[in-house]
């Protein structure tokens, strides 16, 4: 009867191990599925909220503080560009932009878009709606964005350069749209190809974001 007792003891335990593998774990991996990738409202928040200053004196508690104004010349760029059409952008003001930004708060956003096509994926919503959210937090509410899109280097370059513009202008639309952000807060460009996040990688995923840059905090930005 003992040993009779063991084996059905032994079988049983196998059954249960067995019953244990073969439960489903997808649930195990429902964070790393393409919903991974989209981006928090606080995540956002903190990537484009001005750096504070540091206090003037040792052990001083102030409250928050607000990054520098920026220089004149930046502000004269973001004021000549505001309202602005993305296509109406000259290449020099392109560039000018983009050296403008190279210093301010920004954060890269992995949005992808039907294929061949400027309408944002169902997937992607989440990170363009978390976007939405943190534009119009307390914290960034007010500021100028420049919103920026990039392809990777398949194609051509007038061919991408236009995918960019209007997957930049539809970035913007939803925002306007979904969010009531003033239009002229948000400042539209596409460069295309022509700045590779990774250019050991030319094709690689990296390539095909939305950048968003804060040009003028919401004390300074001009309303």
């Amino acid at each position: 009867m003992r040993s009779a007792a063991n084996w059905l003891t032994a079988i049983l335990s196998i059954i249960t191990v067995g019953a244990a593998l073969s439960l489903p774990t997808s649930a195990a991996y429902a964070g790393d599925d393409g919903n991974s990738k989209n981006i928090t409202e606080d995540e956002i928040v903190r990537a484009l909220a001005p750096a504070p200053k540091k206090p003037l004196t040792r052990g001083l508690s102030i409250g928050p503080q607000t990054a520098p104004a920026p220089s004149a010349t930046d502000s004269k760029l973001i004021q000549s560009v505001r309202g602005r059409s993305t296509r109406s952008l000259s290449s020099t003001e392109r560039e000018e932009i983009a050296l403008a930004a190279k210093d301010k708060p920004n954060i890269d956003l992995e949005i992808t878009f039907d294929y061949n096509s400027a309408n944002i994926s169902a997937k992607s919503l989440p990170s363009v709606q978390a976007l939405g959210r943190a534009l119009t937090s307390p914290d960034l509410k007010g500021s100028t964005f420049v919103v920026a899109g990039h392809t990777d280097a398949a194609g051509g370059e007038a061919y991408n350069q236009d995918l960019s513009e209007s997957r930049a202008d539809s970035i913007k639309r939803y925002l306007v749209e979904k969010y009531s952000i003033s239009a002229t807060d948000l400042v539209t460009v596409g460069y295309g190809k022509s700045k590779l996040k990774d250019p050991n990688q030319p094709l690689a995923e990296a390539n095909r974001r939305v950048q968003v840059v804060n040009m003028e905090n919401k004390t300074t930005a001009s309303k």
